[in-house]
């Protein structure tokens, strides 16, 4: 029995790059052989497999955004791409790998397997331009596309919105391997006090890291010293002007440090020493960070959106808030802040909610079977 040859999709971008890699280093190299095609801007590191060879790649004009001449180029040179390497079957991942891949396989006709971490609907609060992508999402889901969805609300999503059929759906939850106490200091500059939360989140209408700015400053009333580390400013940040802008209006900025993108392993170590992890996320597929939060044993406060849903039990590893309700997310990271052992209960329901739910070396089985059962390699 040969291998079953993957072809992965994608921008390699942020989560939907953790995702990629962790998938191509944790799958079985006897079963599968992987393929990546992506920007030729989102990444330099190389990507390997479980043997910690370099897999192959090639590198195409795919961006975040909408550039018709750039996308109408990646799609005939993807097609070319899937004619010389015959996969078995394409993962794509996110709205851009998606509607690449998807177009792309009539050319070379192949299952797509789509994993939109998020979907780009949600994106926006313009409802005009919210129709069209999901009108897009609609069409796309017709042409040899099964939905391999990050998350249960992604996967109920692409069900009642999207139109995807439960036959035609499959979950297989963002998941990655247990995180070892790393006893070593922090190698990046430390300018914030020992207590303090943190988040990981660039600035953007989808973190909206404004109400968390509006949080901070609810805080500040009660505990004037109040510490916010905010990771992950440097990458893709369209509203980081306007987030700057807020913390000086409202004289914070001795209250939140940005931190650029830092190596993983970095920010592990700040999530460990924080307090509490918090998310004002609008829309998630499922966050890694906050699964690298339950896997650090961190109580979280978050607001009410897929994905932070899924990793978060109102009242058991933490809090799950109403967008936009900034005294109310406000009060209950207090509570938190200020109460141990309520702190510490929760701390040990995350981490038990990670073991069962989303740990890498249980997980990845899900997607070897999802593989093998839309190949004929089975």
């Amino acid at each position: 029995m040969g291998r079953v040859k993957v072809g992965h999709v994608l921008n390699s971008i942020g989560g939907v790059d953790v995702s990629l890699r962790l998938i191509l280093k944790n799958t079985n190299t006897e079963k599968f052989d992987h393929f990546v095609i992506h920007g030729q801007e989102d990444t330099s590191k190389p990507y390997v497999d479980n043997d910690s060879n370099q897999v192959r790649e090639y590198k195409l004009p795919i961006l975040r955004d909408i550039s018709i001449v750039n996308d109408i180029r990646s799609i005939f040179k993807t097609i070319k791409i899937l004619k010389r390497e015959k996969p078995d079957i394409i993962h794509a991942h996110s709205a851009k790998g998606g509607l690449i891949a998807r177009v792309a396989s009539m050319g070379y006709p192949v299952q797509v397997l789509h994993t939109p971490q998020a979907y780009s609907y949600l994106s926006t609060s313009n409802r005009f331009k919210r129709s069209v992508f999901l009108f897009i999402e609609r069409i796309l889901k017709r042409i040899n596309s099964t939905l391999v969805a990050s998350s249960l609300s992604e996967f109920e999503r692409g069900i009642k919105e999207v139109g995807y059929t439960k036959s035609n759906a499959e979950l297989f939850n963002n998941s990655i391997s247990p995180i070892s106490k790393n006893e070593e200091e922090i190698k990046y500059p430390i300018s914030w006090p020992s207590d303090y939360i943190c988040t990981v989140g660039r600035p953007s209408f989808q973190k909206n890291i404004e109400m968390m700015v509006e949080v901070i400053r609810e805080m500040k009333k009660e505990i004037p010293s109040i510490h916010l580390v905010l990771m992950g400013v440097g990458e893709y940040y369209p509203n980081l002007e306007s987030v700057k802008k807020l913390i000086e209006t409202y004289n914070l900025s001795t209250n939140i440090t940005l931190v650029k993108w830092i190596d993983r392993e970095e920010i592990f170590k700040i999530i460990s020493n924080a307090k509490l992890y918090i998310s004002t996320a609008r829309y998630e597929g499922l966050p890694y960070s906050i699964i690298e939060s339950l896997a650090l044993a961190k109580s979280c406060v978050v607001t009410d959106c897929d994905g932070n849903r899924d990793l978060v039990i109102d009242g058991h590893n933490g809090y799950v808030i109403e967008n936009e309700n900034v005294v109310d997310m406000s009060e209950k990271v207090l509570k938190l802040y200020k109460d141990q052992n309520l702190r510490l209960t929760m701390e040990h329901n995350s981490l038990k909610l990670f073991e069962e739910n989303f740990d890498l070396n249980n997980n990845i089985g899900i997607i070897e079977g999802i593989y093998q059962k839309y190949t004929d390699n089975s």
